[in-house]
């Protein structure tokens, strides 16, 4: 695993800046890519009359891959990345030589989150992306967040295509839960998770801890849903750490 190249997933919704913090100290040891999702960021959304699903959006990273002539690499992401990450290991398991989860769980939505969802999209379609930041910043950062960790996933969500966002969370609406995938992942895992995360919290990185054949669990102290904004040097420091030298 040791040489094979570092895919980055970025979470919900936002793009891969969010690994603006630690792409250097990351890229002075490995291999980093960090590609933006499909509808948000720089990437494109499709035209197509199919039903939004995050197994398209996994054919997309399989489709990279591809272009880039990478046969195998360590795989991982953040919350929806993490989501993005399992659809992946579903679709093309001989691609993934090692797993990073950070900030996510294995099981699926409930109904009434199902719903929280759908309502996301309506509301972004119909009113834009500039009410979002007030309503998800208290879920996604720690109350001890600085201010300009505010700012930077405020910035993050309003240059956001709504038709990106929209789609996106249809996507995660309709994911399985992926706890028999990952019990059949065969290859070294990490888990990290901030000790404030109120969405994805301490109890489902256990939950993947104890799924995963080989997994590595970290906690990163005072941090909440998006660790790699709140905490980029924790985060580095979690990936070299478990990454062998």
């Amino acid at each position: 695993m040791k040489d094979l190249p570092l895919v980055l997933l970025h979470a919900f919704p936002v793009d891969a800046r969010m690994w603006d913090g630690v792409r250097a100290p990351l890229g002075e040891r490995l291999r980093l890519i960090t590609p933006d999702q499909r509808g948000l960021g720089r990437s494109p959304l499709p035209e197509t009359d199919r039903e939004p699903d995050l197994d398209d959006a996994a054919r997309d990273v399989v489709a990279l891959l591809d272009r880039l002539g990478l046969e195998k690499v360590v795989l991982g992401g953040c919350s929806m990345g993490g989501y993005l990450t399992m659809a992946v290991l579903r679709l093309a398991p001989e691609r993934v030589g090692g797993l990073v989860f950070i900030d996510t769980k294995a099981t699926a939505d409930t109904p009434e989150a199902v719903r929280a969802r759908h309502d996301v999209a309506a509301r972004v379609e119909a009113e834009g992306a500039g009410w979002m930041p007030e309503a998800v910043t208290p879920g996604l950062l720690a109350g001890k967040a600085a201010p300009e960790v505010a700012e930077r996933l405020r910035e993050l969500i309003t240059t956001q295509p709504p038709a990106g966002i929209a789609w996106a969370a249809r996507a995660m609406a309709t994911r399985p839960d992926s706890l028999e995938t990952l019990r059949a992942a065969d290859v070294p895992a990490l888990v990290v998770v901030g000790e404030e995360d109120a969405l994805t919290p301490l109890e489902a990185a256990n939950t993947l801890v104890e799924t995963l054949p080989d997994a590595t669990l970290v906690v990163l102290p005072e941090a909440g849903h998006l660790t790699p904004l709140e905490d980029p040097a924790g985060v580095v420091e979690a990936i070299l750490g478990w990454y062998p030298a």
